[in-house]
């Protein structure tokens, strides 16, 4: 009775377990994969099957996307199979990083790679208007707080996907001689960014270009 009772405590610590990582609720800054299209097979290597669940309505702050991107989230998988959104939000912080540091650079190749035209021009003017005033950045980001996405949408094999960056950069300005015009970097600033990611669905480029920003000094 004892062994029995055991087993069925470890059966249902693991059913646990897999409902926990299928749901994907976060708290705090952590960040745990959700959502994922319903597998049609058989679990592999568990002890018994996990039970079928209803479809959980999405919270509206508590997961990595809000309710307003549930529909075109799924529409996306649909059309998508291979499309994760754990995997795109890491994806997408990792986007967030290089585009900011080359911004801060003024690394024009790079973004070139990255974004889309639009949002190119945009951030050339803001790094030639910087080069004619002998300004560079210095600047370091150092942590993103929370990264969800606020919406998302499919227009034929067109995907676009919004998501609000809420992160902590330090931020300086220096004069072509290097002394510190504006800024500290012992004190970071809170910056809320909603960018927008787009890729044309089974097309050979893998990659999702930023076309659309909001917040981005």
């Amino acid at each position: 009775m004892t062994i029995e009772i055991v087993l069925l405590a470890m059966v249902a610590l693991f059913v646990g377990l897999r409902l926990y990582s299928v749901l994907g609720r976060r708290t705090g800054h952590e960040q745990q994969p959700i959502l994922r299209p319903a597998e049609t097979g058989p679990a592999p290597d568990t002890a018994a099957p996990a039970p079928e669940i209803a479809p959980e309505r999405p919270e509206s702050s508590g997961m990595v996307y809000e309710d307003a991107a549930a529909a075109g989230i799924r529409a996306i998988v649909a059309a998508d199979p291979h499309f994760d959104v754990a995997r795109f939000i890491e994806g997408a912080q990792a986007a967030y990083k290089m585009i900011l540091e080359a911004f801060w650079r003024g690394d024009r190749d790079e973004l070139r790679h990255l974004v889309g035209d639009q949002v190119l021009g945009s951030f050339e003017e803001a790094i030639a208007a910087r080069e004619e005033a002998g300004h560079s950045l210095d600047n370091r980001l150092v942590r993103i707080d929370r990264a969800v996405i606020e919406d998302a949408e499919l227009r034929g094999r067109e995907a676009s996907v919004t998501i609000r960056f809420d992160a902590d950069i330090a931020a300086v300005t220096r004069d072509s001689s290097g002394e510190l015009v504006a800024g500290s970097m012992s004190d970071a600033v809170s910056a809320n960014d909603v960018w927008t990611f787009r890729r044309t669905l089974g097309s050979n480029d893998p990659n999702w270009l930023l076309v659309e920003t909001d917040g981005i000094d």
